[in-house]
């Protein structure tokens, strides 16, 4: 299998840890790794939820496909006080240190990543599960987005890629510089389930562009009965289907859903 091809490198890592550091899912997550631990967060970027947790005392670690992204999780950790045990992997590739109660997955199925190797994300995030032990895993369904999901249609692809868009608000960062992204689908694939998008992130010093860089990915989207199939496929049993991120019953209306499953 090859390597996952993500766009969380360089000036988009730095964007995440700058801006993305809120959400419901920290706190949601948090009560399933307080019920068992130890707890991996898998795919846990910049430390968005790793961090706060280890700010209450919780025994986490933390791994990414992204270098760039546990590099900026570490110099997180470190200015609040931690040195977790982080780690570069894939999760198709996952082979941490130790085994855990609780892995939590959160927004990382599907990114920059073939189904095959999806497959063997939900063998190994089982394997390194104790027996007994809980997967939390959500995905976003495809009917979400409402641009992207009509650009599953023969018309809208028709008009792919996108143009590109001008750039957006530039939000000023600790250094001194100004940040910016942009995005646009490049292609659809109904057959795959999968989407091509680009992002592009720039930095301003002084008005002036001083970085800019342009990444791929490719996103794998899917349905609700396909996961649960897939978590059964990988050993998974006692599988509930939760509204993200409030425990609610699924229904159409949700734009998030939390997959719970166990190791026997």
């Amino acid at each position: 299998m090859s390597a996952p091809s993500t766009w969380h490198h360089g000036l988009v890592a730095e964007w995440w840890a700058l801006f993305n550091t809120t959400g419901d899912e920290i706190a949601y997550y948090q009560g399933f790794v307080e019920a068992g631990q130890p707890a991996l967060d898998a795919g846990c970027g910049a430390g968005r939820l790793l961090v706060p947790w280890l700010g209450v005392g919780l025994d986490v670690d933390g791994c990414d496909a992204s270098a760039d992204m546990i590099e900026r999780c570490r110099e997180r950790a470190r200015s609040a006080g931690f040195e977790p045990t982080l780690f570069v992997q894939p999760l198709h590739e996952l082979d941490p240190p130790r085994r855990y109660h609780t892995i939590v997955a959160c927004g990382v199925l599907g990114l920059g990543s073939t189904r095959g190797q999806d497959e063997e994300a939900l063998r190994r995030m089982h394997a390194a599960l104790e027996p007994g032990g809980m997967l939390a895993i959500d995905i976003e369904v495809p009917w979400a987005n409402a641009a992207l999901w009509r650009r599953w249609t023969r018309e809208e692809r028709k008009r792919l890629p996108m143009p590109v868009r001008e750039w957006g608000e530039r939000r000023p960062a600790p250094d001194g510089s100004e940040r910016a992204l942009r995005t646009r689908t490049l292609s659809v694939d109904p057959l795959d389930q999968s989407a091509v998008l680009e992002i592009e992130a720039a930095k301003w010093m002084d008005d002036v562009l001083v970085a800019h860089e342009a990444h791929e990915l490719t996103m794998r989207l899917y349905f609700p009965e396909e996961l649960h199939l897939l978590l059964e496929r990988a050993g998974f049993a006692g599988i509930e289907i939760r509204g993200g991120y409030d425990n609610a019953p699924p229904t159409p209306e949700h734009d998030f859903l939390v997959f719970v499953g166990r190791r026997r």
